[in-house]
């Protein structure tokens, strides 16, 4: 799909550089082509109404005005001749301007001109213009030597050509360029997202592999009571619950992404929140051996939902009993500074290898899948999203001596927060 998207990109602009560099060309090309009409109507003109005796002549050398005079040249100087009809068509040359040209040839033409129909036009196969004048049944045809012109306007339309095709080729290569750079944050939206969709896959096939199973033996032994099937009952009862688990996370993920959530922004006493949540956790951290402390600094409220909080405790409190060494312990420390409530949640035992740290909050990351008790890998992801829903940052830091710790950070008054009102977050 990245492919086809960065051709098509590519494509609509060399698609619309095309389009522009023809409109710069073709007006340029009409431009010339009228100037060199307009110009050629006036030297047409000219020739009608002068004589040969008149024509002008390009004056060089030493001139009666004084010695050493620098040659000039004359604007007006016409390349040109006027051929004169009669009443029975028979053509004679009537003035010649810079140009040899025989009886015959003058006869040819002013045939060519009078068939043509119209009173100007050009004689391509002699390179001339012409203009036809009746005045009392006197009939004169001017020509004027075209070749320059038709020159001029083969090199221009080459030129362009040449430029052109250049400036095509270069824009090409810019377009790849730019394609490639804007695309770098779609084509690693996409890559997360088949991977996501990857790891989904992944963990959803696990549990219903096992559910399967189950089905399986259970069937093959009909005759058996539930009693004696409990074990395998009880199994695809605890694989349905983690599947229900792992389709709610990922639900949470995908409204939080779309920024749909409908839960209202209130003020919300954060320290009783993280409060809670130490009770909730001081039984399994007994049973695991486990010194869950805290240091909870009362009355600190935040605008925020107060089910989210309670969730964000939660997953940082779980994550940090799950890793912390036996006999180690966890740490809770809540305090307020300088407009801002801070979270803190430590636990002793192995570090974090620096380079897993960067990835922490990818869903479905794990450093160590063997010892991830049954996670999926997206309970700091969910954490990282309930923190940017409220305006705060996630960090984690890691170190063999002293532990690992996730601090949170998020903002006591929101930036455009009244009394009373709430907001969604």
């Amino acid at each position: 799909m990245i492919r086809q998207l960065r051709k098509k990109l590519i494509l609509i602009n060399m698609s619309l550089v095309l389009v522009v560099l023809l409109a710069v060309f073709t007006a340029l090309c009409v431009t010339t082509a009228t100037s060199q009409q307009q110009n050629a109507a006036r030297g047409l003109t000219a020739l009608l109404q002068r004589h040969a005796d008149d024509a002008p002549k390009l004056e060089v050398g030493e001139q009666d005005e004084g010695e050493g005079r620098i040659p000039q040249k004359n604007n007006d100087l016409i390349a040109g001749f006027v051929i004169a009809v009669d009443s029975e068509g028979a053509a004679s040359i009537e003035s010649v301007h810079s140009v040899n040209i025989s009886d015959n040839t003058a006869q040819t033409l002013a045939k060519l001109a009078l068939n043509s129909g119209r009173s100007t036009g050009l004689l391509r196969a002699y390179s001339l213009r012409y203009l036809v004048s009746s005045v009392g049944g006197e009939t004169r045809i001017a020509f004027l030597d075209a070749g320059n012109d038709i020159a001029s306007m083969a090199e221009l339309i080459l030129t362009s050509l040449l430029v052109g095709a250049l400036a095509l080729l270069a824009f090409f290569f810019v377009s790849l360029l730019l394609a490639n750079f804007s695309l770098k944050p779609v084509e690693a939206a996409w890559n997360k997202q088949k991977q996501f969709v990857a790891d989904a896959s992944h963990e959803l096939k696990t549990p219903l592999t096992v559910i399967l199973a189950n089905q399986k033996i259970l069937l093959a032994h009909p005759e058996q009571t539930v009693a004696q099937q409990r074990q395998w009952i009880e199994n695809t009862q605890s694989e349905g619950d983690r599947m229900k688990s792992l389709v709610e996370d990922l639900l949470f993920l995908a409204k939080s992404d779309d920024a749909v959530g409908k839960e209202t922004l209130s003020d919300v006493n954060f320290s009783d929140v993280a409060q809670g949540s130490i009770l909730s956790f001081a039984s399994l951290a007994f049973e695991s051996g486990i010194t869950l402390s805290d240091s909870i600094q009362p009355g600190i409220v935040l605008p925020g939902s107060e089910s989210k909080l309670r969730r964000l405790c939660g997953i940082l409190l779980d994550n940090a009993l799950k890793y912390a060494n036996a006999g180690g312990k966890v740490d809770l420390e809540l305090r307020a500074e300088a407009n801002c409530a801070l979270m803190s949640v430590h636990n002793s035992g192995d570090p974090i290898p620096e380079a897993e740290l960067p990835h922490l909050f990818e869903r479905f990351y794990r450093v160590d899948r063997a010892r991830s008790a049954g996670g999926y890998g997206l309970g700091l992801s969910i954490a990282q999203s309930i923190v940017k829903a409220h305006g705060g940052k996630i960090s984690v830091t890691s170190s063999a001596g002293a532990g690992t710790t996730f601090l949170v950070n998020l903002p006591l008054r929101a930036s455009n927060k009244r009394t009373g009102r709430k907001e969604p977050v």
